[in-house]
């Protein structure tokens, strides 16, 4: 009876583990799912107003489905003077280092 009862012991200590890990990691890929749609709007709103962004770095706020982001746009030249490169990336505020998500686009000079 005794060894019954620490083998279902160590089965519900062990589906807990599974549970609490299950758990963590849909609340990660949630995180880089809305994330995801914070580097697309700010690159598409680039795009949409045919921007012509300096070099340089920019930074902002943006929130998705009630929680804030962190955005940091990094503009540089490319070596064909008619394109900029333009790299966002996207984290919680009170974690910059830790990136949910990184979008690259090459942006066209509009005549």
């Amino acid at each position: 009876m005794l060894v019954a009862l620490a083998i279902v012991a160590i089965a519900l200590v062990a589906s807990g583990r599974a549970a609490s890990l299950s758990a963590g990691a849909t609340l990660d890929l949630k995180l880089r799912l809305l994330a995801g749609f914070v580097a697309e709007n700010r690159m598409n709103e680039l795009a949409a107003k045919r921007a012509w962004p300096a070099p340089g770095i920019y930074e902002g706020a943006e929130q998705q489905a009630g929680i804030d982001f962190a955005w940091r746009s990094t503009v540089s030249s490319t070596p064909h003077p008619a394109f900029r490169r333009v790299e966002i990336t996207v984290a919680l505020p009170e974690k910059p280092s830790h990136e949910l998500r990184r979008l690259v686009a090459v942006l066209p000079r509009e005549p």
